[in-house]
């Protein structure tokens, strides 16, 4: 979605939205009153005031959370258009260093269950099929038949991931405007026959009900209701993709419809909670039995539809956080691709393998939808509770009035205090799944964003070394023929802090490991711009001309063909005369002035001498495995086909100390 219309509210803006932010909040009707249900003991054993107040409580989690905190609050709280809990912590970062601890736990939480989403709620859909006939063709006659459909689709939806948001958006669109009818229409007819559903509005119910002797499990009961809201934190990520006017606008008809439906679920199941044979039904599900006949199908098709609707709009949010953290440093740099035009269209290929492979596992581990929701939400509640931290930043930040911003933080941090708490009964019955996920995803998180601060910090300024020390010296070497040609043109991708500071180790590859005599040395740093099409470049030649600083600004859907880019460079400082000619003996090309090239890629093992804490040392041990384990830099800077020589060098940090030999006389 281009600028504009991420800045406006337009037909086509809110077509892209529905089919783009809502999947995952628009399928909470799937499994939030089942699985109220199922912890109370079932169909018949459900009260007129139990059905009442979880409606309440339902309808006013939505409304505080998501309407509220989400939609009203969090959505202002953007970064260039871009949200999620990565994008609000850059805006508040320099206020306090111990905000980075919220930014980590709640990204990597955000992260790991969004792994769940997807298998949960196709699973849930898909169990709908089971043990029901269509016109004699069943086509679900088992648990193992769900469990194959449903890694079909997963794995087909992984699949088209490559293919971008913006024609998935524009397919999407359409069903998901016609699943929110589906399920307000639904829910509306279900609830004419009794209207005191209506009293679930005040609020007065949601709260009675959690010291009901009808709610067998008190207060947990809130670990079934956060399921209709876990999509908030999603909602806030995908802001990028369509913009905050066009989530404004169509979230109030996406309400309606949800609460609607949920509405029609309560009055039916009040209707049928004396019906013993609905009740003996395995993996009963309100939402499909209230469906007659072969609406049911319809119901089930749609549905099936929606779940998958609901793992696009987690992957493309995971898509979102990782690149933000990838940007703030907090995960190693991977591949990121702009299948479209548009700057908050995104795809990780190694992101998308993961979540594929964890959600296939998830499945096969969990097999039933009722497993993987005893799971579900955890993990998203200490999400939620980190970026309302976040905000009570932002807040203060953008000098709002004291008393407003200390209210905000206790209101909807107590409320997701509760939350959080009736949640963790779900720990033993797999959470734990959720857990782990998340704790390796911190862990990663951790070592690199600390493993950098290890690695560049000035205490003994040996990690980063000032270009202008050395260029005399790679002048000499340029010109020494006692050491024969390396290259024409050598090449360093190297990120050049302001005042020529360099990472120690490029200069140790050209001067120490062994000597590199070149004609010129470039040392290239590329820099990616918000517009898609920038193609530009700065050059410093150090007062020098073989020894040249570049500065490249390419659109984020440029490709970073470094080489071709900057074989282009050459030939204009050539041409200008900033640069000596490169004549080339022998070549296919008559009148070639500019010579080869040799890119370096460095890869750092962290040497024996470095004199740091145990623990420090730890560190940047797992930071160098992470960082040759990612996205390599000849395929980041797109040198696949170029001369690359991969050098591996010593990573040096601390105090240096001279070894103690003593020399033995005979």
């Amino acid at each position: 979605m281009n600028p504009k219309t991420r800045t406006r509210i337009s037909a086509a803006g809110i077509l892209v939205t529905l089919g783009v932010v809502y999947g995952d909040i628009g399928t909470s009707p799937l499994y939030v009153m089942k699985t109220i249900l199922a912890d109370n003991g079932g169909l018949t054993t459900a009260s007129r005031e139990l059905i009442i107040g979880s409606i309440s409580l339902i309808f006013w989690t939505v409304m505080v959370l998501t309407t509220i905190k989400y939609v009203m609050i969090a959505l202002n709280a953007t970064n260039h258009g871009e949200g999620g809990i990565f994008a609000l912590y850059t805006l508040v970062r320099h206020q306090a260093k111990w905000l980075i601890y919220p930014a980590l736990i709640g990204g990597a939480a955000l992260l790991a269950d969004g792994m769940l989403t997807p298998a949960v709620t196709v699973t849930t859909s898909i169990e709908g099929l089971k043990d029901v006939v269509f016109h004699n063709w069943e086509p679900v006659h088992d648990q193992s038949d769900v469990i194959i459909i449903t890694v079909v689709i997963l794995s087909a939806l992984f699949i088209i991931q490559r293919f971008g948001t913006k024609a998935i958006g524009h397919a999407f669109g359409p069903i998901m405007t016609v699943w929110f009818t589906f399920i307000g229409v639904v829910g509306f007819i279900n609830m004419l026959p009794d209207l005191s559903i209506l009293k679930a509005l005040n609020p007065y119910y949601a709260v009675s009900v959690l010291t009901s002797p009808d709610n067998k499990v008190g207060i947990f009961i809130l670990g079934s209701v956060f399921l209709a809201t876990t999509g908030a934190e999603a909602l806030y990520s995908d802001v990028g993709h369509v913009g905050k006017a066009n989530i404004d606008g169509s979230w109030p008809y996406v309400f309606v419809c949800l609460m609607l439906n949920y509405f029609g679920q309560g009055t039916w199941v009040i209707q049928h909670a004396s019906d013993a044979k609905l009740g003996a039904v395995v993996d009963f599900n309100p939402f499909f039995e209230m469906l007659p006949g072969d609406w049911r199908f319809v119901g089930i098709v749609l549905a099936t539809l929606a779940a998958i609707i609901a793992s696009q709009a987690l992957i493309t949010g995971s898509y979102t956080l990782v690149a933000e953290a990838v940007r703030l440093k907090l995960l190693p740099r991977l591949k990121i691709n702009h299948p479209t035009v548009n700057h908050g269209q995104i795809y990780v290929p190694m992101v998308n393998t993961i979540l594929w492979i964890a959600c296939v596992a998830i499945v096969f581990y969990f097999r039933t939808s009722a497993h993987m929701e005893a799971a579900y939400g955890l993990a998203i509640t200490v999400t939620m509770l980190m970026t309302t931290l976040l905000l009570f930043q932002y807040l203060r930040l953008r000098h709002v009035h004291p008393a407003v911003t200390w209210l905000m933080v206790l209101f909807f941090g107590s409320l997701e205090t509760m939350f959080f708490v009736s949640s963790m009964i779900k720990f033993v019955h797999g959470g734990y799944v959720t857990a782990i996920l998340a704790g390796l995803i911190l862990l990663v998180m951790y070592i690199w964003y600390y493993g950098n601060k290890v690695r560049d910090r000035d205490e003994f300024g040996s990690a980063y070394v000032d270009l202008d020390d050395y260029k005399d010296q790679l002048v000499a070497l340029s010109h020494d023929e006692n050491y024969p040609t390396f290259a024409t043109n050598l090449v360093y991708m190297a990120k050049v802090k302001p005042g020529h500071m360099i990472k120690r180790e490029m200069l140790y590859s050209i001067l120490d490991k062994r000597p590199k005599r070149a004609q010129a040395y470039w040392f290239v740093t590329v820099n990616v711009t918000d517009d898609p099409y920038t193609a530009t470049y700065d050059v410093d030649m150090l007062g020098t001309d073989n020894v040249i600083n570049v500065q490249l600004y390419l659109g984020f859907r440029r490709e970073q063909r470094v080489n071709v880019y900057l074989r282009a460079i050459v030939q204009e400082l050539i041409d200008s005369g900033d640069l000596p000619a490169q004549p080339q003996k022998y070549t296919m090309s008559d009148g070639r002035n500019v010579g080869d090239f040799s890119f370096v890629v460095i890869q750092e093992e962290l040497s024996p001498e470095t004199r740091i804490k145990p623990f420090d040392k730890w560190l940047i041990q797992a930071r160098v495995v992470l960082q040759n384990w990612t996205s390599s830099p000849a395929t980041w800077f797109g040198l696949e086909f170029a001369d690359v020589v991969v050098e591996h060098v010593p990573l040096i940090l601390g105090r240096r100390r001279r070894p103690v030999l003593r020399r033995v006389k005979h």
